[in-house]
């Protein structure tokens, strides 16, 4: 008997068990994404509404997740951390020389701008992730929103 309520104890709480941010993300219908305002051409507010390069970049990963995206504001301070709490599923970030160590990135594009912080212990996520980024890159809507953000934004 004890070794039984020791093997259940151990199972409920095991990284394991616990559930996977792809199942919750799937649950709630929605990919939660930080983002920093006013940080043109990445993300920037027109007429109130944001828009820029990691937004039509999150509405595009969160179409091949079959989810929707839901941009949340966020302070540079916060993002990371909101990123290990869960107050955030994902981030767009910049490249930056050290994350939280409680967090994982996804970079599986061949342009090294951007990285995608999440919280560790998630490999289904991460897989999803990345077979989404590689889709939306594959297919050229990546390309065609560097094109339309990054590039036209360097040209100005």
């Amino acid at each position: 008997m004890r070794l039984t309520i020791g093997v259940l104890l151990a199972v409920l709480f095991c990284p394991l068990a616990q559930a996977e941010l792809i199942d919750e993300i799937n649950d709630r219908g929605e990919l939660r994404i930080a983002v920093l305002s006013d940080t043109p051409p990445y993300v920037l507010k027109e007429d109130q509404h944001l828009t820029g390069f990691e937004i039509e970049l999150g509405q595009a990963l969160a179409k091949e997740l079959d989810v929707r995206a839901e941009f949340v504001e966020a302070t540079a301070e916060d993002v990371l951390p909101g990123v290990v709490s869960g107050k955030y599923d994902i981030a767009f970030n910049k490249p930056q020389p050290e994350l939280d160590p409680e967090l994982v990135t996804s970079q599986p594009f061949s342009t090294p701008h951007l990285v995608i912080p999440f919280q560790k212990g998630n490999p289904a996520f991460e897989s999803a992730v990345n077979n989404a980024l590689k889709r939306i890159e594959s297919d050229g809507r990546l390309a065609a929103l560097e094109q339309k953000w990054l590039q036209s934004q360097a040209q100005k």
